[in-house]
């Protein structure tokens, strides 16, 4: 396999992995950002840890949907995350997720 067809290969993951999120996003209610992932899910928990003098966040994730290409399902029933990094958890405002109705001119 060339890096051409390598390349090719990536972007098309990429695409398809771009195409489910769009089909997927409206079904979530949080969307979650760690250092290494990113995670769409209905139910989120961060707790901030504490270990000889070390911090670090813990964040729990119910039915979840994992932004990763190369993993064979991207659905999962739960997931849990630590990390010593930024956690970012934000609400989805669904109403920024319809398309706007078109207006009549009648």
């Amino acid at each position: 396999m060339s890096s051409e067809d390598l390349e090719q290969y990536e972007s098309e993951l990429e695409l398809q992995l771009y195409r489910e999120y769009k089909d997927v996003v409206g079904i979530f209610n949080y969307a979650v950002e760690t250092e290494r992932r990113f995670y769409l899910c209905n139910a989120v928990d961060l707790k901030v840890r504490t270990e000889g003098g070390d911090v670090y966040y813990e964040v729990s994730m119910g039915d979840a949907w994992v932004w990763d290409m190369y993993r064979p399902a991207r659905f999962v029933k739960s997931a849990k995350v630590l990390t010593f990094r930024d956690v970012s958890i934000e609400e989805i405002a669904h109403s920024d997720l319809e398309v706007p109705k078109s207006v009549s001119g009648d």
